[in-house]
């Protein structure tokens, strides 16, 4: 009974991290969903395609279900899921990682949670592991990566939030207030020495 519970819990928030990540490139520009935004070039039609890629390797090839999705052979990995090339389109991004929801879903579904899976790119001891493990992993990759999304979609046009139907117009004059508190305690904790 527990392991339903857990199972059915973990699974439900996937799903919001998923669908918390695609939202953020609602609404954007072709440029703006694909170009780097931090100096290590993170962006956000980037982390949607990467986030796909570790979603479909660990909910396939772990649990020898291979992706029907075409990816590189992990030993290959050179960081190419981490952005758009100029031949890929958003939809092609999109469609593969909800398309790998599917795979993924029909993974959890079929395998219990102790369910043994091998992941060859982790080092020893930690290769072998099971589906309860997985879940929590990929859980956490989403997350992170929904939360990084998160930031990224603030500092282009200041939208924050998980999901629409909790999105709240933006109040600018607000938002400087409050920040220019934070600025001002952040001075006084640490004043500039000149």
């Amino acid at each position: 009974m527990i392991d339903d519970f857990a199972k059915d819990n973990l699974h439900n928030r996937l799903r919001r991290d998923r669908e918390a990540l695609l939202w953020k490139l609602d609404g954007l520009s072709e440029y703006d969903a694909r170009r780097p935004l931090t100096v290590t070039g993170t962006n956000l039609l980037g982390l949607v395609k990467h986030v796909a890629t570790v979603e479909a390797r660990y909910f396939g090839e772990v649990f020898d279900r291979p992706s029907p999705e075409p990816l590189p052979r992990w030993q290959d990995y050179d960081g190419d899921d981490l952005w758009a090339a100029e031949d890929e389109t958003r939809d092609q991004i999109i469609g593969f990682y909800r398309r790998t929801w599917e795979h993924s879903d029909a993974t959890i579904k079929e395998l219990p949670l102790d369910a043994p899976g091998h992941v060859p790119w982790w080092s020893d001891p930690y290769p072998n592991t099971n589906l309860f493990a997985i879940m929590v992993h990929v859980l956490g990759e989403s997350n992170r990566h929904a939360g990084h999304a998160d930031i990224l979609r603030e500092s282009l046009d200041g939208r924050t939030g998980v999901r629409p139907e909790y999105e709240q117009q933006i109040d600018e004059e607000a938002r400087a207030s409050y920040r220019a508190k934070i600025e001002q305690a952040a001075g006084s904790a640490a004043p500039i020495r000149i």
